[in-house]
């Protein structure tokens, strides 16, 4: 691609050169935070998609008893995938393109506190997500369930490099994961713009402050079990498996102390969408605000304190199983003042029912069922019954799906004339709506009946005459409906995206925070004055006091901008080649060259060698970024 150097007019302090990228280029070497939030909405879009279509796959499998569709290997690895791909690949990266796009707009501020560290996070989540997909085409799929228990994820169950994509490639787009909590978290303590203290901020921007803390604490937890497990596969050692001395138990605690809390990154930012969402269509002021603040912040302390209530039945006794039983219906408090608080805030407001706030709307009920399912599995006895049936399949679809999803739809639905400069179709939108959300409860309400009946989860067929059949048919068409809805966004999508960027700086007309301040798009440096923030909802004050728009907290003045690299393209693409190069280091490819080079850890020493050296250079070669000059955003 073409690179064209611009300089500016009017020299600059630091006298840099701006680095201006065209087509492909300006994508890969962006560190703009809203270009980055495109690339995961993007990402996040092609891995939903693929989670999504192992689902129907399922749903196909099971539409009927003894079902030939697929058979019991091929489902154990759909089973696997869908998992992993929804939670760690397809709605982790878009609820990281809503943070990025909305967040430094939301706290007023020019960009993200690392903005190289912004990309890096993004390419290594890709290529982590690449890698572990890539095992479809190359000798098999994990196939150890989502959570990839042992000993069935260890070699002597799972003898294809399956698992091993799995482990290596969830470590690298959990780095990625990793980077961009703690980037998020500097951005929120270090970049607020004046006046904005914590308690002044946007719930959005609360939640995502308090799940980059969760994403702080419990990635470690994960990285250490799927590095042991890696090099139980790999390297022989004894960590998990019970014939050499090792404990499956060892690797259930592991993965719940950072599973449990990853139910609550995933579900905290759609708290704090649905929470900006009503407040704007209400016309009213979020009914207790701190209370919501607060009950967040317990939820993140609670959901370290809950991982053993999916061990109910390893047999840790009934000391541990009541502590953690009453830990977890705890919880229920927290976020039964969140649903309070949502309803209080409708009350007696007006009302606008758009499609964001339909979704948010729908998105109260669905959730509360969710929740209280989850209070019934909170009681170890009847956990025992429940225990790996439909009944959890249900009940945790319900808190991801229609918690989630819908919070990310009513999300995207908001923030996209922000994001593109372009309304969505109000219509296609409500179509969206209702083809989704009745697909959803036919699809997952249904699943608690089959799980009281006794249908386990995990079965690739099952026999006739068990009442089974019909519930199972239901819930495909629903899984069908389903898609039918996502088809419709993404037809909403192509459509708007022919219509010219005309969306006003605030489009909803009632926004009540500081991105409905600035133009849509918003530009490269979001705000030409960095805002003066007078209160909570700091642009709903301004428009109560007669203002147009905000106060500004500064003059116009030259504005500094990172410049834009390829090394985090680059040090991605290096991680990758090591983690591959590992994952084969041990097999025997009949001598030879590519023996050599993979026996000997060439291709992973290669690879990090990309990566360390990515990382000397970004040390060594000093890059003070460029400036945007007043005359320009004068128009000058």
């Amino acid at each position: 691609m073409a690179q064209a150097a611009h300089t500016l007019d009017q020299p600059k302090p630091l006298g840099h050169g701006v680095k201006r990228y065209t087509g492909l280029m300006d994508w890969i070497t962006t560190v703009d935070h809203k270009k980055i939030a495109i690339l995961y909405l993007w990402a996040g879009g092609l891995f939903f998609g693929i989670g999504g279509i192992e689902a129907l796959l399922i749903r196909w499998q099971l539409i009927k008893p003894m079902n030939d569709f697929v058979d019991a290997q091929t489902f154990n690895e759909l089973i696997t995938m869908h998992g992993t791909t929804m939670i760690f690949l397809g709605v982790m990266p878009i609820i990281f393109a809503l943070m990025n796009a909305v967040i430094p707009l939301q706290i007023g501020a020019r960009d993200v506190a690392f903005p190289f560290l912004n990309a890096l996070g993004f390419w290594t989540f890709l290529f982590g997500g690449l890698l572990l997909n890539l095992s479809w085409v190359m000798g098999g799929a994990p196939d150890a369930g989502w959570t990839s228990y042992t000993p069935l994820s260890t070699s002597a169950y799972s003898g294809t490099h399956g698992v091993d994509f799995y482990t290596i490639g969830l470590q690298i787009a959990g780095l990625g994961t990793l980077i961009g909590g703690i980037n998020f978290l500097a951005t929120v303590i270090t970049m607020r713009a004046p006046g904005m203290s914590y308690m002044r901020m946007p719930m959005f921007a609360w939640t995502t402050f308090i799940t980059s803390a969760i994403i702080l604490f419990a990635f470690p937890a994960i990285t250490v079990g799927l590095v042991l497990l890696t090099f139980d596969r790999i390297l022989g050692a004894n960590f998990f498996e019970p014939g050499a001395g090792g404990s499956p138990v060892l690797w259930q605690h592991i993965f719940w102390i950072f599973g449990h809390p990853e139910v609550y990154i995933l579900i905290l930012p759609a708290f704090g969408i649905i929470s900006e969402v009503i407040p704007t269509f209400a016309r009213k002021r979020l009914f207790g605000y701190s209370s919501m603040v607060f009950a967040t912040i317990l939820i993140a302390f609670l959901g370290f304190m809950v991982w053993a209530h999916h061990m109910f039945t390893t047999g840790l006794g009934p000391v541990a199983n009541a502590l953690f039983a009453v830990s977890t219906m705890l919880i229920a408090v927290p976020t039964g003042i969140k649903i309070f608080n949502w309803l209080f805030t409708l009350w007696g407001g007006s009302v606008r029912f758009t499609t964001p706030n339909l979704f948010a709307s729908g998105f109260i009920p669905t959730f509360t069922m969710g929740g209280v399912t989850g209070v019934m599995l909170a009681s170890a006895p009847a956990d025992f019954q429940f225990h790996d049936t439909y009944f959890v399949v249900a009940h945790f679809h319900y808190v991801i799906v229609g918690g989630l999803v819908m919070g990310l739809f009513a999300g995207l639905h908001y923030w996209w004339p922000k994001m593109f400069g372009r309304m969505l179709n109000e219509t296609l939108g409500k179509w969206t709506f209702w083809t989704f959300i009745i697909g959803f409860h036919l699809t997952f309400f249904v699943q608690h009946f089959l799980g009281l009946m006794g249908m386990q989860r995990r079965v690739f067929t099952y026999l006739p005459n068990q009442h089974f059949d019909t519930l199972n048919l239901v819930s495909t068409i629903g899984a069908g409906l389903m898609g039918v809805g996502t088809l419709i966004f993404l037809t909403n999508i192509i459509v708007t995206s022919r219509k010219p960027p005309d969306a006003a700086d605030d489009p909803w007309e009632d926004g009540r925070t500081l991105e409905w301040s600035i133009p849509s798009p918003p530009p490269e440096y979001n705000f030409k004055q960095t805002p003066l923030v007078r209160g909570l909802d700091a642009l709903w004050k301004e428009k109560m006091a007669g203002n147009k728009g905000m106060t500004p907290a500064e003059p116009v003045g030259s504005i500094h901008m990172p410049s834009a690299t390829p090394l985090p393209f680059i040090m991605s693409v290096g991680i990758f080649i090591a983690g591959f190069g590992f994952m084969f280091s041990r097999d025997d490819f009949g001598g030879g060259f590519v023996s050599f080079l993979f026996n000997n850890y060439i291709v992973t020493g290669l690879g990090l060698l990309i990566t360390f050296g990515s990382m000397l250079l970004r040390s060594l070669v000093d890059d003070h970024g460029w400036h945007i000059e007043p005359e320009e955003l004068e128009g000058r």
